[in-house]
């Protein structure tokens, strides 16, 4: 007696689902990062803000450091992994972090 191979197709809700489904687990990671913030004196002693602790793919981490730049309206980068804001922005960024689901140590 031979198995056969029964397919049906997925319906546009089941599959919304399953996409929020797995987003919620993202937020959970999310909420488990541990960020770090932290200011340092750079060029003419100008102050940059830094938020390290990221474990997400570079995209993701880009796309966090477009959002906070517009937010603070100032400029920035991202470099190995860590967000670099131009200015000291310990006051703002820990707020707009936490929105965003992670936890923040300043």
């Amino acid at each position: 007696m031979g198995l056969g191979v029964v397919s049906r197709r997925v319906s546009e809700d089941e599959l919304d689902d399953l996409l929020d489904e797995l987003d919620s687990q993202g937020d959970l990671e999310t909420s488990q990062q541990l960020l770090t913030l932290r200011t340092e004196s750079r060029r003419y002693d100008k102050p940059v803000t830094i938020i390290e602790g990221f474990d997400l793919p570079d995209s993701e981490v880009e796309s966090i450091a477009s959002d906070l730049k517009s937010s603070v309206g100032a400029g920035g980068t991202v470099e190995d992994g860590r967000i670099e804001i131009q200015g000291d922005h310990r006051d703002r960024l820990p707020e707009l972090l936490r929105d965003r689901g992670f936890d923040v140590r300043a």
